[in-house]
């Protein structure tokens, strides 16, 4: 076996494809291809799995809410009459109503994996959704924040990668509510804190935080709108971009529903939860007709 090699764990039953990222002494270092996850092994524990191209793997991944979030998105959010942005006028009056411009939440991705940034990047722009992705180590992500906060402005913030419990005697795992039982928690919280110190209502700027496993309760009470997760349990490498993209088209008179938009993702409210958050979208008049170029 070598560095890059897509591996089972034995021990597990093969439940979950991983891509060797490192060896230290008799371990593997793992990364789970399509689960947020951070995991290590002993050789004689793992077994080679089809050797398949991870960036096809995960260029393939077609979330069961995408077809959902594409109308959305090309619909953008719905309007009420009283929002007075109606594409025409009542048929009584021929004096058309000047059509509307967009302005969707803009998102700052910061990912731990580049595979999962490509990807999330990729479907951010099928999305419609306007956003800044940085590959970004865990442990220096809240420098990072410190640094493009400011510089970018953003409405909603996604702070992920991989992350996962420490085992402490074979399978078994810590004390769960202690940070130091967790091998990222500790630097999403950090991550997050960082974010709250910029803008601390949560209704301007939005937080998703977490992957695999991640210290729920820590992460909320640093500041986080969404987290994952609460029943300690793997979560999809999409589900953050979701909840994301879903605050991005939630017109901003309005709170998204915690559970229909967490219904939609892989792990449910088992690997996702947070709290009533506004919506980041707006719409605007008269339509704009010619863009500036950067």
């Amino acid at each position: 076996m070598k560095q890059g090699d897509l591996v089972t764990r034995k021990s597990y039953g093969g439940d979950v494809i991983f891509k060797i990222q490192e060896f230290r002494q008799q371990q593997a270092i793992l990364r789970g291809v399509e689960l947020r996850l951070l995991a290590d092994a002993p050789f004689r524990d793992l077994e080679m799995a089809p050797q398949i191209d991870p960036l096809e793997a995960i260029g393939a991944m077609r979330p069961k809410w995408l077809e959902a979030m594409r109308r959305l998105g090309a619909g953008a959010a719905p309007q009420t009459q009283s929002d007075g942005l109606q594409g025409t006028e009542p048929a009584e009056s021929s004096k058309p109503r000047p059509a509307y411009f967009e302005l969707p939440g803009k998102v700052l991705h910061l990912d731990g994996d580049p595979n999962y940034l490509r990807k999330c990047m990729l479907l951010y722009n099928e999305l419609r959704v306007p956003a800044d992705g940085y590959y970004v180590a865990e442990a220096n992500m809240a420098d990072a924040l410190y640094r493009l906060l400011p510089q970018l402005q953003p409405d909603i913030v996604v702070i992920t990668g991989h992350d996962g419990l420490l085992k402490q005697r074979g399978r078994t795992y810590g004390d769960i509510t202690q940070l130091t039982s967790y091998k990222n928690s500790h630097n999403f919280v950090n991550a997050v804190r960082v974010a709250r110190q910029f803008e601390k209502n949560r209704d301007v700027l939005t937080v998703v935080a977490g992957a695999c496993q991640s210290h729920f309760e820590a992460l909320m009470q640093a500041g986080a709108n969404y987290a994952s997760s609460p029943a300690r349990v793997l979560i999809h490498a999409l589900d953050p971009l979701c909840i994301a993209a879903k605050v991005a088209f939630t017109p901003i008179k309005d709170t998204v529903n915690i559970v229909d938009v967490i219904g939609l993702t892989h792990s449910g409210l088992e690997g996702l939860g947070g709290i009533e958050s506004r919506g980041s979208y707006r719409r605007g008049v008269p339509r704009i007709e010619y863009a500036i170029r950067k």
